[in-house]
C-alpha cells in the first residue's frame, strides 16, 4: 500500500487532539492523507472561566473551538459522537462516556471506521494519559471498535513518560505555577520510553499546532488558576519548538525498537 491513507483520530474531548497529536494531524493532512477527527464528548464538564459557560454554554463554545482547531490542522472531517462528559473526579458523572458499556460506547466509532474504510485509528494508552476516565474509555472502546471494523493499524497517542516527568520537575520548582501537580503522580501515566514505537517530527507544523492550541480559548481559561494549555501558549517560540516538536505513539502489535517517524510505516 502506497497511500494516501485514511486516519480516524479518536479523542475524548475538544482540545485533546491539539495537545497530544496536533502536529501529526497537520503533517498527515499536508502530506495528502485523509484525516478524520472523531470526538466522544463536547467537554462540557471541563474547567473554564465563567464567561465561556454563559450564553449558549460551554458545550457550544467547545464545539465551535473544535471546528476552528480542525480547520487549522487541515482535518477533512469532524465527527462528534455527543456522549456526556464524565468529568475528571473519581466518581464519573452519571451516564458519562466512561460509564457506558463497551458495545454502546463503540457503536458510532465502528460505524465511522466502516464508513470511512479507515486504514488507521489513533486512541490513547491504557492509562488514558494522565488517567481521566473518558481517556481510559477511549483506549478500551477504540481497541474494541478497530477489531470489529477490521481497521488494520491502531496506534496509541501518548507521551514518553520520562520526558513529561522531567518537565513537571521543572514546573514544580516554579512556585505557584501548577501547585497541585507533582512528578510522582506521573509514575504510571502515559507510556514508558521503552514501549514507544513512533516519535514523529512535527517541527515543520508548529504554526498549525499553535493555531490549534489558540482555537481552544475556553480550555486555556480558568477562574481557578493557570491551565496547561495557557502555560504552553506562553512559551517563547524556541521553547515551544523544543518541547512540542515531536509526538509519540505506541503501535499495537509492533515490537519496540528505534522509534519510527512514519506513522503509516506498517501499511507501506
Amino acid at each position: 500500500m502506497a497511500g494516501p491513507f485514511t486516519l480516524v483520530a479518536f479523542h475524548a474531548h475538544p482540545d485533546d487532539e491539539a495537545l497530544l497529536m496536533g502536529g501529526t494531524l497537520a503533517r498527515l493532512a499536508a502530506e495528502g492523507h485523509r484525516v478524520v477527527l472523531a470526538v466522544a464528548t463536547d467537554g462540557e464538564a471541563g474547567a473554564a472561566a465563567e464567561g465561556y459557560r454563559a450564553g449558549s454554554g460551554l458545550a457550544a463554545n467547545r464545539r465551535s473551538e473544535l471546528d476552528r482547531s480542525a480547520a487549522a490542522l487541515g482535518c477533512a472531517r469532524v465527527v462528534r459522537f455527543g456522549f456526556k462528559d464524565s468529568g475528571s473526579s473519581d466518581v464519573p458523572i452519571a451516564g458519562g462516556f466512561s460509564t457506558l458499556t463497551i458495545e454502546d460506547a463503540a457503536a458510532p466509532l465502528i460505524e465511522l471506521l466502516r464508513e470511512e474504510d479507515a486504514d488507521a485509528l489513533t486512541i490513547y494508552d491504557p492509562a488514558g494519559g494522565y488517567g481521566h476516565p473518558d481517556h481510559r474509555q477511549v483506549h478500551t472502546v477504540g481497541t474494541y471498535a478497530a477489531g470489529r471494523a477490521g481497521t488494520q493499524l491502531v496506534l496509541e497517542a501518548t507521551i514518553d513518560r520520562r520526558l513529561i516527568r522531567r518537565l513537571i520537575r521543572v514546573v514544580e520548582a516554579i512556585p505557584g505555577v501548577l501547585p497541585e501537580v507533582s512528578a510522582a503522580a506521573y509514575d504510571h501515566a502515559y507510556s514508558p520510553g521503552a514501549a514507544i514505537t513512533h516519535r514523529v517530527d512535527v517541527r515543520r507544523y508548529l504554526r498549525q499546532k499553535r493555531a490549534s492550541f489558540e482555537a481552544h480559548a475556553s480550555q486555556a481559561s480558568s477562574d481557578e488558576g493557570a491551565r496547561t494549555l495557557a502555560l504552553l501558549l506562553r512559551l517563547p517560540q524556541w521553547m515551544f519548538a523544543h518541547m512540542l516538536g515531536r509526538e509519540w505513539y505506541v503501535e499495537h502489535g509492533r515490537r519496540p525498537g528505534r522509534p519510527l517517524d512514519d506513522l503509516f510505516a506498517s501499511l507501506r
